[in-house]
């Protein structure tokens, strides 16, 4: 039998996607004669429900993040780049591609599914362009875990830090509740 982790409205972390949403309804899945759902799945918006093993609660995650915080290697997640293959073309029609005969996808799930790729059209006009993004949108959460880092030093230590990093540090600052907060207007348009 299931029991429902999350609740209506609650911030969760979705993994297959890669992103926060809340939670807009909790669907259970009944069977006659059976006094407690089958299982339980939860519509966040995003054109599925998920399961419950596919979603992680904002305080789990804070823990998390405390946790890598504090020394422990945890790594959240394990974004990679995985080459694809052209389809429409073939690697002579593509000289100008860095490698040609194929495009990058960045797969942010354990499964090798899921995360962020482009249309071949667009990949055609820059292929450069196209494989800086995906280097940096597959080193994101590194790069998330440095400037966490050096954020966390300048407020445990702000004598230590030297006053030519502070602008830096104040922009780390911002750039991370951009990503681990939501703002109020967006919960508000949401509901």
């Amino acid at each position: 039998m299931a029991k429902s982790l999350f609740h209506k409205n609650q911030r969760v972390y979705v993994k297959p996607v890669g992103t926060w949403a809340h939670i807009e309804r909790v669907i259970p899945h009944w069977v006659k004669d059976v006094a407690e759902p089958l299982r339980v799945t939860y519509d966040v918006g995003l054109g599925r429900d998920f399961l419950a093993g596919e979603l992680i609660s904002e305080a789990s995650m804070r823990k998390r993040d405390l946790q890598t915080a504090e020394g422990t290697d945890l790594k959240l997640e394990n974004w990679r780049i995985f080459r694809a293959r052209n389809k429409w073309a073939d690697g002579e029609a593509q000289a100008n591609h860095p490698i040609p005969g194929t495009f990058p996808v960045v797969v942010t799930d354990d499964k090798d599914w899921g995360g962020w790729r482009v249309p071949g059209a667009e990949y055609d006009r820059d292929p450069g362009r196209i494989e800086h993004q995906a280097r940096i949108i597959a080193n994101a959460p590194d790069m998330l875990g440095v400037i966490k880092r050096f954020a966390d030093f300048a407020s445990t230590k702000p004598g230590d830090t030297p006053d030519d990093l502070i602008d830096d540090l104040k922009a780390a600052a911002a750039i991370l509740r951009s990503v681990y907060d939501v703002p109020v207007e967006d919960v508000v348009a949401a509901e």
